[in-house]
Parts: structure tokens; C-alpha cells; sequence
């Protein structure tokens, strides 16, 4: 192949990747993004709950 052509082939996937990069930054932007106040609120739940089971007990010591 000619080192042109080769060139060529890689400036063509460079440019398909840079516009894809862009449609995913612009996918992301538009995502809404999950508020940290839910976020929060469902991992104090978690702990909560991790809290209130009940507690294993570790195995006599003889």
C-alpha cells in the first residue's frame, strides 16, 4: 500500500472517531443527570438497612 494511501485511511478513521467522540459528548450533556440528593438519600438507606439486620456473631473462642 502507498505510504499516501495508508495516510489517507488514517485521516479518514481519525475524523470518523473524533465525530463519534462528539455525538457521545452530546449524548452525556443531554443525559439528566442523577441528582446527588437521590443518590444520597438511597445510600443511607443501604446503610440503614446494613445496620438495622441483625448481627452475625462470631464462633466461641475455646
Amino acid at each position: 500500500m502507498h505510504i499516501e494511501t495508508h495516510l489517507a485511511l488514517h485521516r479518514i478513521r481519525v475524523a470518523e472517531l473524533r465525530a463519534e467522540a462528539d455525538e457521545h459528548r452530546l449524548a452525556a450533556a443531554a443525559r439528566r443527570p442523577q441528582r446527588l440528593r437521590t443518590r444520597l438519600g438511597w445510600v443511607l438507606v443501604e446503610v440503614g438497612l446494613r445496620l438495622a439486620a441483625t448481627p452475625r456473631t462470631a464462633g466461641a473462642v475455646a
